[in-house]
């Protein structure tokens, strides 16, 4: 991607922002009245990705406390427990809050805290995973399929400009989890006509990458020179398949990964992990709030698209590999490269004039 590339992205996002922050309908969402004082719920769904604590809080509530700084945020995470992000959402209801925006633990499960608050005449703004039994007031994501067959498209246009031959593992996200079933399903779109055999997938628990590695353990031993590449659906997962790999003794593949986690950014410039995903969570988190916001103020937004039947936002992220890292990550201001090039990832980032 060359600059002219990153600043016409730029502007697309920030026309869809102020696009979000001005499009609605001016009915009632059902809070009525002001938004002074007014509580908002952010319930995320687990501690296995760095990102929802590190980044979609911050964010979140930065932005909600520009837009209304009389409001509070409740924040909890559910640590991959539906049960408990369902005690969660009753708490907040409690408290009265005027609007829910929830990351679900299950998709499926999660349909019961959509009709409950509906029921008390709460908003729920569904975030980065759809709700897709029961519809959510709004929905707000990058496009999971298309981030699925982007990382896979990527990798396999990588192995055949290597000329390479043999098979591809898939490691998909959490099987509770809707965005991460699109996600495969754009996997699938790149993997299945690429002319490299699927050797086998797996639907890993929770996200969880310790058993993102016992499985892609099992694989190596199982077909062992025959995988060239791994289609991991985070950097979670990604970083577990590497561990396998590592911990085999063999050599690491190309492997995808979803996120661009700081330790992800990492192994790409050490050259361990193929791509990611860059999809600056300051688009969703903001977006999100600005939503429940006119929410909370008794307006409707409208989406800008519509999916599962909810009237959604969904934006197109970007194929980050280590000949753009320093481009999209870093000089965009996105990572600083005072955290990542530390240690061991100095020369690496030296190499690739990251400073």
């Amino acid at each position: 991607m060359n600059k002219a590339q990153i600043a016409a992205v730029a502007v697309l996002t920030a026309s869809a922002l102020a696009a979000c922050g001005s499009g609605s309908s001016g009915g009632t969402g059902g809070t009525g009245g002001g938004a002074e004082n007014a509580k908002v719920a952010f319930l995320m769904p687990d501690l296995a990705s760095t990102r929802y604590e590190l980044a979609d809080k911050p964010l979140f509530e930065a932005k909600m406390k520009q837009l209304c700084p009389s409001c509070s945020v409740i924040y909890q995470n559910a640590d991959s427990d539906a049960a408990k992000q369902q005690q969660q959402a009753n708490s907040a209801l409690a408290q009265g809050v005027k609007a829910i925006v929830i990351d679900p633990v299950d998709s499926a499960a999660a349909a019961t805290i959509v009709k409950s608050a509906q029921s008390q005449k709460v908003p729920v703004i569904a975030y980065d995973r759809p709700i897709p039994a029961t519809p959510a007031d709004y929905y707000i994501s990058f496009d999971n399929e298309k981030i699925g067959s982007m990382i896979a498209q990527s990798l396999v246009d990588h192995l055949k400009q290597e000329n390479t031959k043999g098979g591809i593992l898939q490691v998909n996200g959490s099987p509770t989890d809707a965005a991460a079933g699109l996600i495969k399903k754009g996997i699938h779109s790149a993997v299945d006509p690429s002319g490299f055999k699927l050797l086998a997938e797996y639907d890993t628990p929770d996200w969880k990458p310790e058993k993102a590695q016992e499985w892609v353990s099992g694989q190596i031993t199982q077909f062992k020179d025959q995988i060239v590449g791994v289609v991991a659906a985070n950097d979670g997962t990604g970083g577990g398949s590497i561990s396998a790999f590592k911990a085999a003794g063999v050599k690491v593949p190309p492997i995808t990964g979803n996120d661009a986690e700081l330790a992800a950014a990492q192994r790409i410039i050490a050259g361990d992990q193929y791509n990611t995903i860059s999809k600056p969570l300051k688009i969703v988190a903001e977006a999100s709030a600005d939503v429940a916001y006119q929410f909370m103020q008794g307006k409707k937004p409208e989406g800008k698209t519509t999916l599962y039947n909810t009237p959604s936002q969904l934006f197109v992220p970007t194929v980050v590999t280590k000949e753009n890292i320093k481009q999209v990550l870093f000089d965009s201001g996105i990572m600083k490269a005072s955290d990542a090039c530390t240690g061991a990832y100095a020369k690496g980032c030296e190499e690739l004039g990251i400073k």
